[in-house]
């Protein structure tokens, strides 16, 4: 999640605890405050990559300290969860959320990449296959599944990346992994045509679909089955994030947006707290009990749930996350170290 090409060091606090500016940009403008340690929810645009928009981030929040809770292929759009400073340390949670999509598949055209960035492999008639066809092939492919990663993924093989040796010449097979999709459904399905081995148009499907799904699974792996479930072949040929655990749309900020913020104020984030009480149940602290967690002890369970818990001070601080472990609350991370 880091680049050692991007912004310097972020400014260090001064004796107030309020942000340091650092020295002129390179335009010779001053550098806009550090941003607070927190949550930014990005609709990331077409054409850039995860790192792309990190780097960007570093830059507009004048820190470093950024990363991203899971990637977006470059052609998607839509939810990118970063985190900030010592938010960063929540991240891990966040990628493991389930994810929220719309996308497009084509019927009847299948490409290497199993998404439209792809060389086209096949192009088949794809006018006989009927949208209760493709409900059912659809209905077919959610629940708890064994899905085959695209051979282009991000996974590791050999410590390289699949997609690295796919562009090398390499064939790659990549084990099914369990996934599960909770919701895969059919919106729209309408008429095209694209465009043969010899140059004339052939009927094909576009599909709209809404999906929900798990961490790790993959939409355009779903286009492919999808595809070939119907005998034609598919690819994925948009695709929007809408939704990232309890991060959606509705609170991302476009980068555009971002870079308007003026010169002389630090880009706004979701606090700590804010952005804890979208992503965990919450378990909130008495005085005594926020002291204990601020020193790594464990504190009563009460009636936190299993799982991972944002343990929030009555001050409204996140102090940690926790979970249950020899019936105490123990925490996982210290956000609100003592001292």
């Amino acid at each position: 999640m880091t680049d050692a090409t991007s912004a310097p060091p972020p400014a260090r606090a001064g004796r107030g605890g309020g942000p340091q500016r650092r020295g002129p940009r390179d335009d010779g403008r001053p550098r806009r405050p550090t941003a607070d340690d927190g949550v930014l929810v990005v609709d990331k645009p077409a054409g850039w990559t995860s790192h792309d928009v990190v780097a960007r981030v570093r830059r507009l929040a004048s820190t470093r300290k950024v990363g991203h809770a899971g990637t977006l292929d470059p052609m998607a759009t839509g939810v990118l969860v970063l985190g900030i400073g010592r938010a960063t340390r929540l991240l891990t949670y966040v990628t493991g959320a389930d994810k929220d999509y719309a996308a497009t598949v084509r019927l009847g055209v299948r490409t290497s990449t199993e998404d439209a960035e792809g060389e086209t492999l096949t192009v088949t008639d794809a006018a006989a296959v009927t949208r209760d066809a493709v409900m059912a092939a659809a209905g077919a492919l959610t629940g708890d599944l064994l899905q085959v990663p695209s051979a282009v993924s991000a996974i590791k093989v050999g410590g390289q990346r699949a997609y690295a040796r796919v562009r090398a010449g390499e064939q790659v097979e990549l084990a099914a992994r369990p996934v599960t999709v909770a919701r895969f459904d059919v919106l729209d399905v309408r008429p095209a045509t694209a465009p043969g081995a010899d140059g004339a148009e052939v009927p094909v499907l576009d599909v709209d679909v809404a999906v929900t799904c798990s961490s790790g699974t993959y939409v355009r792996a779903l286009a492919r089955d999808l595809g070939d479930a119907l005998g034609v072949g598919g690819h994925l040929t948009a695709l929007r994030r809408t939704r990232v655990g309890g991060y959606g749309l509705e609170v991302a900020r476009s980068l555009d947006a971002l870079a308007a913020t003026p010169d002389d104020a630090a880009v706004d984030v979701l606090p700590l707290a804010d952005a804890a009480r979208a992503a965990f149940p919450v378990r909130e602290l008495t005085e005594s009990e926020a002291r204990a967690l601020s020193y790594g002890q464990g504190v009563p369970v009460g009636d936190a749930p299993d799982g991972p818990v944002a343990a929030i001070g009555p001050d409204g601080v996140l102090v940690a996350v926790v979970r249950r472990r020899d019936d105490r609350l123990r925490p996982d991370v210290v956000l609100a170290p003592a001292g």
